[in-house]
């Protein structure tokens, strides 16, 4: 049994799920993965047994003969980042490290409109809702994009938001995602961040596991 074990939802709609692995496939190290598929009868049960949230993802650490959980994208990634520092996964100046954690945290927290009408649907190609609310998040995160790349890409080089991977591009990896289902019109900056973004070996990864797994289950009525 491996150190880690990282329990995930369906990767064609878990955007949560996507940001917690692609953190932890950053560190390199090993994992068992398994997927809740919660939609079905006896997916809130497992969830319930499974997490304090009944939400995915949860990882278990299983290091030096205890069992600690994590739950929460956002906290599975600090840990990730505390644990293997080696891997980098916040930037190395204080400066970069302050906005990625920032930007972070308001993908984390915000951008409801966008999450309501713009759904993580992976492998779908789908027209983009007419919405204002819609259209302002996404300008939101196009600033957000520019803004990073503009001023800390050069530092470490690389095509992602801070030069190289760091868990700011594991918390936008799915919005990027969305932009391709729907067709989102992109300047360059914010194109070729996207285009970068979904050409990662880890994302191409997920997306190529998504296209094997079994369609979600319908959503109980």
């Amino acid at each position: 049994m491996a150190d880690f074990e990282l329990y995930i939802g369906y990767r064609h709609t878990s955007s949560w799920s996507l940001r917690a692995w692609l953190a932890l496939r950053k560190t390199g190290v090993p994992f068992e993965e398994v997927m809740i598929r919660y939609r079905r009868p006896d997916g809130p049960a497992r969830l319930k047994a499974l997490s304090p949230t009944s939400k995915v993802p949860v990882l278990i650490d299983r290091r030096n003969g205890g069992e600690l959980m994590v739950w929460d994208s956002l906290a599975i990634c600090e840990y990730l980042a505390e644990a293997f520092p080696a891997a980098r996964l916040w930037p190395a100046d204080s400066r970069a490290r302050a906005l990625a954690r920032s930007v972070s945290a308001e993908m984390h927290s915000g951008f409801e409109p966008l999450r309501e009408h713009m759904a993580m649907a992976l492998l779908e190609r789908l027209p983009k809702p007419d919405n204002a609310a819609v259209d302002a998040d996404i300008a939101r995160i196009v600033e957000i994009w520019r803004t990073c790349r503009e001023r800390w890409s050069s530092t470490d080089g690389g095509p992602y938001l801070f030069g190289r991977f760091t868990i700011a591009d594991a918390m936008f990896a799915p919005v990027a995602s969305r932009f391709q289902t729907y067709g989102v019109s992109l300047d360059p900056i914010a194109e070729a961040y996207k285009v970068a973004i979904l050409a990662d070996p880890d994302v191409a990864v997920w997306f190529e596991q998504a296209r094997m797994d079994p369609a979600p289950e319908p959503l109980p009525a």
